[in-house]
């Protein structure tokens, strides 16, 4: 089965209907038919958006048990470690915690196709396995 790994601002948008790109995320999303990977970090950053709505964190919720999103911990000691390694390497753009736990997740799951309104960030962004991101809320396919 195929999987993307989901980031913050489309899982924000999706539930917001007065996001911009909340259309084409709901479009894009919605004919989606494989797994959508996250981490807790992710998670954390979108409840935050998401609980200035009085329904944003139950809708959150209710997102997570019906699409089946698959939820990476990635906040143990070792995986901390990792994260700020990979913030140090890209310090100039500035990268979040959220965002280096995605980049760790792809090289540990093997996928590197990523829903994401972050294109400066996941265009630059590299896996240690040197392969490049793929943007899929960008392309058809």
């Amino acid at each position: 089965m195929r999987a993307w790994l989901l980031d913050t601002g489309p899982l924000v948008a999706y539930l917001d209907a007065a996001d911009p790109a909340h259309p084409s995320v709901v479009s894009r999303l919605g004919q989606w038919t494989g797994r959508l990977l996250t981490t807790c970090p992710v998670i954390t950053e979108a409840m935050h958006f998401v609980s200035a709505e009085r329904e944003g964190p139950a809708l959150l919720a209710k997102f997570a048990r019906e699409s089946g999103l698959l939820v990476y911990d990635w906040t143990q000691p070792d995986q901390l470690r990792e994260a700020a390694g990979v913030m140090e390497r890209y310090a100039d753009m500035p990268m979040d915690f959220a965002d280096a736990t995605l980049v760790l997740l792809a090289d540990h799951v093997n996928v590197f196709e990523i829903a994401t309104l972050d294109r400066r960030g996941f265009s630059t962004y590299r896996p240690r396995r040197g392969k490049t991101f793929r943007l899929v809320l960008d392309s058809r396919g």
